[in-house]
């Protein structure tokens, strides 16, 4: 097996093995190092043998043997650090045991990651460098802060874990509720790391959408009749359904208005489009997840891209940024008015984004600009926003995809 097959085996298993691997050391640096000594061992073994049937069980296996390694090389043993030893010893995994035993693992590492004592974005950033897999520097790069900022926080996270003693668990019913707008959040975020990857050769990680879908899942049976909870899971599955649409045999992205609607999961769609009318009916206000899933709802039911309602999509950003105001809202809808109100109307309201100072650094917004600029002829200027597109991003089919757009332009 090739050392990017197994990279590949790796970047899928390694959130779940992480999430194990802490469980049982309680420590979330020697987990991480354990698992990546365990990927040595894997380099080193499968590249001259046959991956075995279950390699997250292997890798929790033989990182959990690493760790216990790790802790007896240390200089001086206390009681505390032997009782460890002994406490990993006998919660050892087998290596053949089956995947469903590890499941909860991930849920439980999200509820420590999203514990109120950390501020919204200690909870992300843990949550990108933790249950993503992001390196250091990728999630600095998503703040928009150096990597030694970034290390010092994750640092003084993980202490606070420790010292504080907060527990590695899924909480009690009255104890989840705080912390239920956190969990909604990171699991959105797993769902978008593998729907459009940070960075790299792919533009999605199936491994992880489908990891958010599962967690959803989980988290709508703990916590029954949640609109925020039931959008969410419409929302993820109505986006992964066009999965098989959104790039072709070499990875190159194809654009919603060019898909072909018919390799779109229509269970997906289905079940997708029930959780939304179960989301809206909640009483009360309207959830932002079950909005934006109305909106993916409409994009769903269109039986072409020209045939797309865009003006109910337009209302419902409106509501959308009356219930949850954002940036990132105002970009998305600024786009939708595009196919209303035309580009150039557009092209002001995502200049005015711009002066304010909101997405500073956020890569989509020269992409839009850009894309507005080409649709209303003025290539040198879109010319230039693509470039500086092609500059924000590191993922490399979004990086073709503006050399293409440039290559039109002449």
């Amino acid at each position: 097996m090739s050392v990017s097959d197994i990279d590949k085996i790796f970047r899928d298993e390694a959130g779940r093995a992480m999430a194990t691997l802490i469980r049982l050391v309680g420590d979330f640096d020697l987990a991480e190092d354990a698992l990546q000594d365990a990927f040595a061992v894997a380099l080193e073994r499968w590249s001259v043998g046959e991956v075995p049937d279950n390699p997250r069980a292997w890798l929790v296996n033989v990182g959990r043997n690493k760790a216990i390694d790790r802790i007896r090389r240390r200089a001086a043993f206390r009681g505390k650090q032997q009782a460890l030893v002994l406490e990993l010893e006998l919660n050892a995994e087998a290596p053949d045991e089956p995947p469903t035993t590890l499941d909860d693992d991930m849920l439980r590492l999200i509820f420590t990651c999203c514990h109120p004592a950390f501020a919204p974005e200690v909870q992300v950033a843990l949550t990108l460098r933790t249950v993503c897999g992001l390196s250091t520097m990728q999630v600095a790069r998503a703040f928009l802060v150096s990597e030694e900022a970034m290390a010092q926080r994750l640092v003084r996270a993980k202490q606070k874990i420790r010292l504080a003693g907060i527990p590695y668990e899924v909480p009690e019913r009255a104890a989840m509720e705080p912390r239920l707008g956190g969990v909604l959040a990171v699991i959105y975020l797993v769902f978008t790391e593998g729907y459009a990857a940070t960075s790299g050769p792919d533009l999605m990680r199936p491994d992880l959408a489908a990891e958010a879908i599962r967690l959803a899942r989980l988290l709508d049976r703990l916590m029954p009749g949640r609109g925020e909870i039931k959008g969410l899971l419409a929302l993820m599955l109505l986006h992964d359904s066009r999965r098989a649409g959104r790039a072709t045999s070499a990875g190159d992205i194809v654009l919603l208005e060019e898909q072909d609607r018919t390799l779109w999961d229509r269970a997906q769609i289905e079940e997708g489009l029930r959780l939304v009318d179960e989301a809206l009916r909640v009483p009360g206000r309207p959830q932002p997840y079950a909005v934006q899933a109305a909106i993916a709802a409409l994009h769903a039911r269109a039986p072409s891209y020209a045939e797309t309602d865009w003006p109910q999509i337009a209302g419902l950003y409106e509501v959308l940024l009356r219930i949850s105001p954002s940036p990132v809202i105002e970009l998305n809808h600024a786009a939708v008015i595009s196919m209303v109100d035309g580009p150039a109307r557009a092209l002001d309201l995502v200049n005015a984004i711009a002066a304010r100072g909101g997405l500073d650094g956020y890569e989509m917004l020269p992409a839009v600009r850009a894309d507005l600029l080409r649709r209303l002829g003025r290539k040198e200027e879109a010319r230039k926003a693509y470039v500086v597109a092609t500059e924000a991003t590191q993922l490399e089919p979004l990086r073709r995809l503006y050399a293409r757009r440039m290559k039109e332009l002449g």
